[in-house]
């Protein structure tokens, strides 16, 4: 029975093309012929009885593929179920799949079925069920596919989509040329594809739900993010037990960046947090809770050996003079904003953060996609193409844990593991969230300080804190911009 996927309420494996053809042969291999097409159609079809009750006439549109056999099958479901159903067929029916085949020849077993070549010129319909195209999409759609891609999103009518977004590539969640539908439902069939929770996915796939159609999930080093986890500590505890965060960045008229990082940090949960200012701005007199030094104070190697650091956020230019002994003394090394700029721009710097991971020194990187394609020396449009295979390059060259931020923020590890996170919206597109972002990962990161693990515990605490971040937007009261000091109060609150 299909599940809902979203809000996410636990971690979910997530299968790419590769994998998800490769669990699909298997499957097959072990069933009857046609089984699995027969569970799928099956699967689509009770999510539409129950997604649109009240529906009398459903349009489904059925491609050249396995994806086109689905749709045949939900529609007969659907028909046997009393609805006046549709079928275009925008596939050459003599060149389908078997399975795909012998979908269309159990639907022409309904004489009063219809089903027609191609798109209509003229149709109405309360749901339809898109099975254009489906996983492995290598090119932009076109001609009459194209052309019913067109027609579905111009129509405005409720779309279910099978498997994926008719136009949307499964691993890197990019819409070619604009081309793919805009589903208000999408039932992921058999595995949970990435691209339908990063880059354009979340805006295409809509409501998300999933059917394993019976067959357990392979292993598989892709994950969706659950919740974050309540953080509850013992009841006879002290700030000395939860480390110390230091802070430094807040160039010369950026102060509040630092600011917003060091609050961050505090709020998640650090025991002691001190700021450095660069640029001696005097925010810091908005928040007495936070400890400020002259940043020379800051770099004393023992120091810094035994704390968690959190360099670059509002920096500037002036963080280059403090990074090589951040890099070479920090025990835990958050790199956010002009700190990661700055180590773009240095091949030395970049050295320095590679070899931290074979000193026992983590190294937590924290870019948005323009700091990633300047850290991997390659465009925006690049890594935005492909952000889950930006991630994992940008951790293994770096021997990093790397949050890659944007919708559906990735986490990688060295390792070649990438979590997707599905929580967070457009509130969060205001000044200094990364900021708020990096101190509250510090923070964290400080809080567990003492617990054993190496970068998988890493990206875990990471996970945890982008999970919150992005749910704080979702549940923080009002509508529009989330101001950055009112998301700290609100990934307090969030659980």
């Amino acid at each position: 029975m299909p599940t809902a996927v979203l809000p996410a309420t636990r971690p979910w494996p997530l299968h790419d093309t590769v994998a998800s053809r490769a669990l699909e042969a298997s499957a097959a291999a072990a069933l009857p012929s046609h089984a699995l097409m027969a569970r799928a159609g099956r699967g689509v079809a009770r999510l539409a009885l129950a997604l649109a009750p009240r529906a009398r006439r459903v349009l489904a549109l059925a491609g050249p593929g396995n994806n086109g056999g689905d749709a045949l099958v939900a529609a007969v479901h659907l028909h046997d179920a009393g609805l006046a159903v549709s079928v275009a067929l925008l596939a050459d029916p003599d060149r389908l799949p078997a399975d795909a085949a012998w979908a269309l020849a159990q639907a022409r077993t309904r004489p009063d079925l219809d089903i027609r070549q191609g798109m209509p010129n003229a149709w109405h319909a309360d749901l339809v069920m898109d099975g254009l195209l489906g996983l492995g999409l290598s090119r932009a759609p076109a001609g009459p596919v194209a052309d019913a891609i067109a027609a579905v999103n111009h129509a405005g009518v409720p779309v279910l989509s099978i498997d994926l977004p008719s136009g949307l590539d499964g691993d890197r969640g990019t819409a070619f040329d604009l081309a793919a539908i805009r589903a208000t439902h999408t039932l992921a069939l058999l595995s949970l594809k990435p691209g339908l929770f990063t880059a354009e996915g979340r805006d295409h796939a809509g409501q998300v739900w999933f059917d394993d159609l019976g067959v357990p999930p392979s292993n598989t080093p892709l994950r969706l993010a659950g919740p974050p986890d309540a953080a509850n500590a013992p009841h006879a505890s002290h700030k000395g037990q939860f480390g110390d965060l230091v802070v430094i960045g807040g160039d010369v008229g950026m102060g509040g960046a630092a600011v917003l990082a060091a609050h961050a940090g505090l709020a998640a949960g650090a025991g002691r947090v001190y700021l450095g200012s660069l640029g001696r701005d005097a925010f810091a007199a908005s928040r007495p809770e936070l400890m400020q030094r002259q940043v020379p104070a800051l770099l004393a190697p023992p120091d810094l050996q035994a704390r968690t650091v959190v360099a670059g956020c509002g920096g500037g230019e002036a963080v280059r003079a403090v990074l090589p002994p951040l890099l070479h003394h920090a025990g835990r090394l958050v790199l956010d904003a002009d700190a990661l700029n700055t180590v773009a721009d240095d091949a030395s710097l970049q050295v320095a953060v590679i070899t931290r991971s074979a000193a026992g020194r983590p190294t937590l990187m924290t870019p948005h996609p323009l700091e990633a394609a300047r850290l991997l020396g390659t465009s925006t449009a690049a890594v935005q193409a492909d952000r889950v295979s930006a991630a994992r390059a940008m951790a293994a060259r770096f021997n990093a844990v790397v949050v890659l931020k944007g919708s559906g923020s990735a986490v990688a590890a060295p390792d070649g593991s990438v979590t997707i996170c599905p929580f967070g919206n457009a509130r969060l597109s205001t000044a200094g969230t990364g900021d708020v972002l990096a101190g509250w990962l510090g923070g964290l990161w400080s809080r567990t300080a003492s617990a054993a693990g190496g970068t998988a515990a890493l990206a875990e605490i990471a996970c945890t804190g982008v999970a919150r971040h992005g749910l704080a937007a979702e549940l923080a009261p009002g509508q529009g911009p989330l101001l950055a000091a009112d998301l700290i109060r609100a990934m307090q609150r969030a659980t």
